[in-house]
Parts: structure tokens; C-alpha cells; sequence
């Protein structure tokens, strides 16, 4: 057995998840039935008018065509929804006291998610919304406002490890050339990384998702983003990776979880086991990417890496698997994760360059100029950012705020227990859940 074998067969050797069986029980009357199918079939009207806005449904496909058929105008929409909200507000039910929060965060849960797509119908109509007026409204939080001085005490440091000619981020890009993943094995090394980040998080029973769970990977060109996941219902994925630029060791782990274990994949399947397949709460065969629910999503991802992999595991894997199978020097990893350490405080910057370009305080040269002098981007990734943020605007915010929101949260369920069980409950308890954003405070 070859070397790189033998120590992905070393990684590998920890056990299989467990199967979910689905209760045979029958389900109690639904009070909600009613209104979660008006909202699953609002949520597809609107995605009628913008075509970024339902990023997932695996519901009644019949649905989907009476949206499209319908194509209902945009004001109506917003009457309806109105409607709707005060339909649900109106629901008096009392459940089985154990069971009590769950109904709570399910109403809220409706409810705020119909008030993120009101203000997302009224963007459509022209309504102007500030950066922070935007991701109160759709995502129920604020960014922090993050002076330049902060970036700059960083770059500061970043600065003692990059000596040499030209300006910081020339220098930054020079070092990194040396951690690119070679085309010809970007393949390989992802799906390395797949393996163990499955492994990481459905090995020893930390997430149990049903047996028929899986995804596959494609790798495209032409997007805003470096990677996505189209969840497409019944345990399934479709992630694809955009390669339109060269692609750092750092991101196989980082996208594998991200999107894959324990990110979006096993977010989406935990939802449709426990909520759609379980409960009946169809609401959640429908995710509208415009709202509340995707600060959790985004924020649970990022986290999700640092929950399947303490730092020392990850430079272990790296260095014994990765580095290896993409051709790079293993005795420069920790080296290289001491650089992203400082170039990681920096992430609030694509923040801070998105507010002020949205709430036209600076240009679109002046927002690439931000990003690459305060956020350490080259000039081709800066402008990739900036297609991201004329697409989805103040959903950065989803990415670094929602992971220190979720990393508070579970770490304050979590209390005096700061074991990896323990994280791994409340981290699974909470992608099983509609909370939401503000139920993390």
C-alpha cells in the first residue's frame, strides 16, 4: 500500500455514523400546516422576480410550476405576505411542555423569515437600504463598525514575515505561490480532504445523518464565489468549486467542510431528518438565501471547521496528507498557518470595504483598492469579491459575523463542559433547530 495510502487508512480509522430511523408514530394536528405551505409557495413567488432567492426546495414539485406560471407582481407579493404575517402571529397553540421551545423558535422562525422577505420585495421595488439597514432586515444582525487603525496594527505584523521587494500584498502573493494545488491534483487533494472531514464529523457517532447521504463535486468557472452547495433534498448535494483562480492548500479543508462535513451538506440533511421527515414542518423544504436562516447557515459552516478539526489536527493532517498529495513541502505548514492566523484578523475588512462601497462612500476602484490594501486581496481576487458583493451586497456579513456568533453561542451552551462531546452536541443541536440569529444572544 503506498505511503499516502497508509496514512489516509491511519485517518479513516474512526467509526461509521449511525442510522436514523424515522418514528412510525402518527403526527399530532399541525396548526402551522396551513401557513407553511403559504409561506413555502411565497418564498417561490418571489424567487419568480430574483433568481438568487431560493437556494434550495425539494417540496411538491407542482409547486414550483404554479410559481412560475403565476409569476405574481412584486406588490402583491408583499400584501400577501403581510397577510400571512398576521395569520401567524394570530396562531394560539399550546404543545407538550417538553417540546415548548421548539414550537417558540418554529413561530419566530416564520415570522422573521417573512419579515426578511418583505424588505428583500421592497428592495426589488427600489427601496434603499443602507449596508446595516440591509443586514438588520435580512439577517437579523449588524456587523461591527472595524476602524482602519485595527487592520493596520495587523498588516503591521504581517509585515515581519514577508521581507522583500514591492508592495505587502505583492510580497503576501509571492509567498503564497508556493501553496497553490497544481491543477492536475486539485481532484485528488479535495477529495482527500472530503474523506477525513466526513470522517471527522460523522465518525464516533458525533452527527448522525441517514445512510443514504451523499454528495457530488463539480468543478466550474465564471462564479462570484469559490464554492457552493445546491442542496437538492433526500440527503443529496451538489458542490461545486469554482477554479477560475488558483487555489490555496488552506481551501480543500476549508471548502470540504464548509460545504461539505460538517457545513451546508449536513446542515440541509439535519433539517430535512429532523424537521421536514420528522416533524412534517415543510417550511423547511424550502430555503429562501435572502433571510435570517442564512447567518446561521454561513455562520455554522465557518465554525464547523475549527468544531471537526482542532488546530493541531488540522497541521497534523495537513502535513501527513495534504501538503503531500498536492506536492507542497509538509515542513512548511506551520509556517503557513501562522500567516493565515494574522491574515484571517483582517477578514472584517471585506466588511468594512462592502458597507462603504454600498452605502456609496466609496467607488468600485476605491472598494478593490480597500480590499487589497486592508484585506490582503490580490487584485483578480479583489475584483472576484467585489462581482460578490454587487450580487449579494450585505450577505458577507454571514460568513465572519455568523461564525463568532455561532462559536459564542455553542460556547455558552457548552458552560463549564468544554469537552469535543459537548461541543459537538450543542453544535448539532443547533444546526437541528430553527433558531435564528437573534435567538444566539
Amino acid at each position: 500500500m503506498p505511503n499516502e495510502q497508509l496514512r489516509m487508512a491511519a485517518w479513516m480509522a474512526v467509526g461509521l455514523a449511525g442510522v436514523i430511523t424515522v418514528s412510525a408514530q402518527p403526527k399530532p394536528i399541525d396548526p402551522y400546516r396551513s401557513v407553511a405551505e403559504r409561506y413555502v409557495k411565497l418564498v417561490l413567488a418571489v424567487g419568480q422576480h430574483d433568481a438568487d432567492y431560493v437556494d434550495a426546495f425539494y417540496g411538491p414539485a407542482e409547486w414550483r410550476k404554479q410559481a412560475e406560471a403565476a409569476k405574481v407582481p412584486l406588490a402583491e407579493l408583499d400584501t400577501q405576505a403581510a397577510a400571512l404575517e398576521t395569520a401567524i402571529a394570530g396562531i394560539v397553540f399550546t404543545p407538550p411542555k417538553a417540546d415548548l421551545e421548539m414550537w417558540a423558535l418554529r413561530k419566530q422562525y416564520l415570522l422573521k423569515q417573512l419579515s426578511s422577505m418583505r424588505a428583500r420585495l421592497g428592495m426589488l421595488q427600489g427601496r434603499k437600504l443602507s449596508f446595516d439597514e440591509e443586514s438588520l432586515a435580512l439577517y437579523d444582525a449588524v456587523a461591527p463598525v472595524n476602524p482602519v487603525s485595527e487592520f493596520e496594527a495587523v498588516l503591521k505584523q504581517i509585515e515581519a514575515y514577508m521581507p522583500g521587494d514591492g508592495t505587502l500584498i505583492e510580497r503576501y502573493d509571492r509567498y503564497k505561490a508556493d501553496f497553490v494545488i497544481p491543477k492536475a491534483r486539485l481532484d485528488r487533494v479535495f477529495q482527500a480532504a472530503i474523506r477525513a472531514c466526513k470522517q471527522q464529523s460523522l465518525g464516533m457517532h458525533r452527527v448522525e445523518l441517514s445512510m443514504f447521504e451523499n454528495f457530488r463535486v463539480e468543478y466550474v468557472t465564471g462564479k462570484s464565489w469559490s464554492g457552493y452547495n445546491w442542496y437538492q433534498g433526500n440527503f443529496k448535494s451538489l458542490i461545486q468549486v469554482n477554479t477560475d483562480l488558483p487555489i490555496y492548500i488552506d481551501r480543500a479543508i476549508d471548502l470540504a467542510c464548509h460545504e461539505g462535513y460538517p457545513g451546508h451538506h449536513v446542515y440541509n440533511a439535519l433539517l430535512e431528518e429532523k424537521l421536514v421527515k420528522e416533524r412534517g414542518w415543510i417550511e423547511f423544504t424550502v430555503y429562501p438565501l435572502f433571510s435570517p436562516q442564512s447567518l446561521i447557515a454561513e455562520g455554522t459552516a465557518n465554525y464547523g471547521i475549527e468544531v471537526a478539526f482542532t488546530p493541531q489536527q488540522r497541521l497534523a493532517f495537513e502535513a501527513d496528507v495534504l501538503f503531500r498529495l498536492a506536492g507542497l513541502d509538509p515542513a512548511r505548514v506551520v509556517e503557513y498557518y501562522d500567516v493565515l492566523a494574522l491574515v484571517e484578523r483582517l477578514s472584517y475588512a471585506g466588511n468594512e470595504a462592502a458597507r462603504q462601497y454600498i452605502d456609496g462612500k466609496i467607488t468600485r476602484d476605491g472598494a478593490i483598492a480597500y480590499l487589497e490594501k486592508y484585506g490582503m486581496y490580490t487584485k483578480p481576487r479583489a475584483e472576484q469579491r467585489l462581482k460578490f458583493i454587487d450580487q449579494y451586497r450585505s450577505y458577507v456579513i454571514n460568513y465572519n459575523l455568523g461564525k463568532d456568533m455561532v462559536r459564542a453561542y455553542v460556547e455558552r451552551k457548552m458552560g463549564r463542559d468544554k469537552t469535543p462531546q459537548r461541543q459537538w452536541k450543542e453544535f448539532t443541536a443547533l444546526l437541528s433547530s430553527p433558531r435564528l440569529p437573534s435567538g444566539l444572544k
